[in-house]
């Protein structure tokens, strides 16, 4: 077992919020699991605090999960431990100018020698007229499902596959 890098040392009142957030019942799932590891890593109590892989083996968790608790609970305070870590990096490419720019080209006229549009010649089209740097052609067609435009039926002329083209 290695040393640990983050210890939870949980505050009277600390330890008494938890204790009263475990037993409430009217609190999300994940805060009162994130409450319970908290609890078993606290080391100012007379027990043995827990080790991280029995945490992970009681919670049915990674020890990398465990351990990011006990980092945000150190770093960051009790209120970060117990929420799910924010997820900073989400963005989403496609915007609704894009959405639009797809749309326009899946209901134009479709590529000589094709009856219409396949989801890799859209992705195509959109990166040659620099409306956006890559996608690909899983994310035009969720593009396109998001606005019920079927790309398998005739009637907007897109197809996901090349050989219905024909």
């Amino acid at each position: 077992m290695r040393p640990r890098k983050y210890h939870v040392e949980l505050t009277e009142t600390e330890r008494k919020e938890l204790n009263d957030l475990t037993n409430k019942g009217k609190v999300s799932a994940i805060k009162i699991k994130h409450a319970q590891i908290l609890l078993k890593l606290d080391e100012c109590t007379e027990e043995k605090p827990w080790a991280v892989a029995d945490i992970s083996k009681a919670f049915n968790i990674s020890e990398r999960t465990v351990c990011s608790i006990a980092k945000r609970f150190v770093e960051d305070g009790l209120e970060c431990a117990l929420e799910r870590k924010k997820q900073l990096n989400r963005h989403h490419k496609i915007t609704g100018d894009v959405e639009a720019k797809i749309i326009a080209i899946a209901c134009s006229e479709a590529p000589e020698g094709y009856n219409r549009w396949i989801l890799q010649m859209i992705a195509d089209k959109l990166v040659e007229l620099k409306v956006i740097d890559s996608i690909s052609s899983a994310a035009v067609g969720t593009a396109l499902k998001k606005m019920n435009l079927n790309h398998g039926l005739l009637k907007n002329g897109v197809s996901q596959n090349p050989e219905r083209n024909s």
